[in-house]
């Protein structure tokens, strides 16, 4: 008895062909439809983006093919379709800090690392922030260099490992607490193996500063590369952010510099507007880079800890100043940066920065009420 051939599916020009050699079998969190999107030379919508990061975060993703994603989507600048697509799943998968706090009001000031490591400038800015009437949700992580803010805020006795009840308590108390990326993002230790292993930026050092366990909605941002900028603005409109402002340095920082000029994207109102900051047309004086750069913890540390008292006079105040600046203007504390910057010279003049630093340590290194929290 002679076999019937076997019938070929249709291809795309309606004849029969045989499948692939290469096609795999569809299985939950295959990435092979994203991957032909960028290996066809094109960009992920936000749905495409989102099934995507959602296959990774759920650990279903095969490394291989998180990999792959990670690497094709680093051969362009993200859109803000595929910002706003991983970033929204991120945050679905957030562990979060709950508090009385109106989320419409917290401030964020945390960027995305991968430039020259200055003294933990937007620390600085956050206490000095907060001291100023700001509410700021610091956001942060261990830095590859040792000197994150993590490490810089453990050093300043702040408990950086304290649970979520207590990160509420310090928010509502002292106007700032602390949120230590590890203990609020479990989904994604899924892609932290492939992230380590590759030795370049991924999108994922996009999302964390996106990513606020407090829900902040307002964010002074700094990028490491202004190929950003507008990409990043452009995702805040559409998260809902309140206010923000997302800036990279002529000289390479992802912060307001003083040294150079710092282009800025504000985010207002649901609109975009750009502006370049010159620091002498503050009234600051232009520094070398390398008088705000930490050469370790033990050097940031003291340069943080004497910005905050009043001790220092140059340089690094006038970065902690400028960037402080910022970051009350997007809390609507300030109506112009010449005004934040008076406002945070008032604060760390005043001694309310060191206070305020004092009651973080105090409130973060406090027994929870009943016991251990969440």
């Amino acid at each position: 008895m002679t076999a019937k051939p076997t019938k070929l599916p249709p291809n795309q020009h309606g004849a029969r062909s045989a499948p692939s050699e290469f096609q795999g079998q569809a299985k939950p969190g295959d990435l092979t439809p994203a991957l032909n999107v960028l290996l066809a030379g094109a960009t992920l919508s936000a749905d495409e983006a989102a099934a995507a990061f959602e296959a990774i975060m759920s650990g279903q993703a095969h490394d291989g093919e998180i990999g792959a994603l990670l690497a094709l989507l680093a051969t362009h600048a993200p859109t803000a379709d595929e910002i706003l697509g991983a970033a929204g799943v991120m945050r679905s998968h957030v562990d979060a800090v709950r508090s009385s706090c109106d989320p419409s009001q917290i401030v964020d000031t945390a960027g995305t690392g991968g430039a020259p490591k200055t003294f933990n400038v937007s620390t600085a800015a956050a206490i000095i922030a907060a001291a100023a009437g700001a509410t700021v949700a610091k956001h942060g992580n261990r830095s590859r260099t040792g000197r994150g803010s993590a490490e810089v805020l453990a050093q300043l006795g702040v408990n950086v490992d304290a649970d979520r009840d207590t990160q509420a308590r310090c928010l509502e108390q002292a106007g700032i607490c602390f949120c230590f990326a590890i203990h609020h993002h479990p989904a994604a230790k899924y892609a932290m193996p492939v992230r380590l292993a590759l030795g370049f930026p991924t999108i994922f050092n996009l999302l964390g500063p996106l990513t606020n366990p407090a829900g902040a909605r307002r964010q002074l941002m700094g990028v490491y590369d202004r190929r950003f900028l507008k990409p990043i603005a452009q995702a805040l409109v559409a998260l809902g952010a309140v206010r923000a402002i997302v800036v990279h340095s002529d000289d390479g920082l992802d912060e307001l510099s003083i040294s150079a000029p710092t282009r800025l994207v504000h985010v207002s109102d649901g609109q975009l507007a750009e502006q370049t900051v010159d620091p002498r047309s503050l009234g600051l004086s232009p520094a070398d880079r390398e008088t705000v750069l930490a050469v370790d913890l033990e050097h940031a540390t003291a340069m943080i800890r004497s910005v905050i008292e009043g001790t220092e006079t140059g340089p690094p105040r006038d970065m902690a100043l400028l960037n402080t600046a910022a970051t009350l203007l997007v809390a609507d504390k300030a109506a112009s940066l010449e005004q934040g910057l008076q406002l945070a010279a008032r604060a760390i003049d005043s001694g309310a920065a060191a206070d305020t630093l004092g009651r973080l340590v105090e409130l973060s290194n406090e027994e929870p009420p009943g016991g251990a929290g969440g």
